[in-house]
């Protein structure tokens, strides 16, 4: 079957979605996304991601493209047409499509929306948590804003490539004072050998995960240790164990950190027992 696209007002065919050369996105960067997992035909925390895209269009002065219930009916209907049951909705807005200038076109120009969807197999992703992944460092380049998730990724593709060509699967940015901020697309997470988990605050450092929120659910309901401040490089190379979140990869235990072993090379029990709790915790509406 032919994946189907939402592109500004139309379900189309996904091998023929297109925007306009113009399109602000294209040109600028100039627009926001949001990804939310499908898990056993549900979609997870749908409130919480279009309540953070409301908020990146806001702090970037773009307008919503639609009120939200179109919006999540779009969101449905997308999934439903590529018979979706595991997998990841992806949604896009831009400023829109006008003529190339860098100061916004005027006020009456709609946004530009897609939607796609796409299938994974969730029996890949537990066999890489099984077996833990790696992560290497590099030097912090993005712009201060980085808790607008915005489609001005370069330099997250760029610390990816990295990690690819190293072997790793993620990399996590280090600001000038050694403190790791964040993944390429991950939020960072250690245990330290006193088992408290550690995470770095969500403020303009980091992106505000949606999957790292439901962590933090959990770290409260489990009553575990936890402290929210920055965590230095070194630090996680001597922790316990380590982990990265995002909707794509739920919990992810970290098992390497610049080729050496972190903690005893293997998933952390923390890193095991919170991912397999996830779901339980995350909320999660019927496609």
């Amino acid at each position: 079957m032919s994946r189907v696209a939402y592109v500004n007002g139309r379900y189309v065919r996904h091998a023929e979605a297109a925007v306009h050369i113009e399109d602000r996105g294209y040109q600028f960067a100039d627009g926001v996304y949001e990804v939310c997992e499908i898990w056993n035909g549900r979609i997870v925390d749908a409130r919480r991601h279009l309540d953070r895209l409301e908020r990146s269009l806001s702090e970037l002065s773009i307008r919503m493209p639609m009120g939200r219930a179109a919006l999540e009916m779009i969101l449905r209907e997308v999934v439903r047409r590529n018979l979706v049951h595991d997998g990841l909705v992806y949604i896009q807005v831009t400023r829109g499509v006008a003529r190339r200038d860098h100061v916004f076109p005027s006020a009456d120009t709609p946004p530009a929306l897609v939607v796609t969807a796409r299938s994974a197999r969730p029996e890949v992703a537990e066999k890489a948590a099984e077996a833990g992944v790696g992560v290497i460092s590099v030097p912090e380049n993005r712009w201060d804003r980085v808790d607008i998730k915005t489609v001005g990724l370069l330099p997250n593709v760029l610390a990816k490539q990295k990690a690819k060509e190293s072997g790793a699967k993620e990399a996590w940015f280090i600001d000038r004072d050694g403190f790791v901020t964040e993944g390429g697309s991950t939020n960072a997470w250690i245990v330290t050998k006193d088992n408290v988990l550690v995470t770095r605050p969500a403020d303009h450092g980091i992106l505000k995960g949606i999957t790292r929120q439901v962590v933090l659910d959990m770290v409260e309901k489990k009553g575990l240790a936890f402290e929210e401040r920055p965590f230095t490089l070194e630090e996680a190379k001597e922790a316990k164990e380590a982990f990265i979140t995002a909707a794509s990869t739920l919990v992810m235990p970290v098992v390497s950190l610049d080729g050496k072993p972190v903690g005893n090379g293997h998933p952390g029990e923390m890193s095991r027992d919170l991912r397999a709790g996830f779901h339980e915790m995350a909320e999660s509406e019927p496609v």
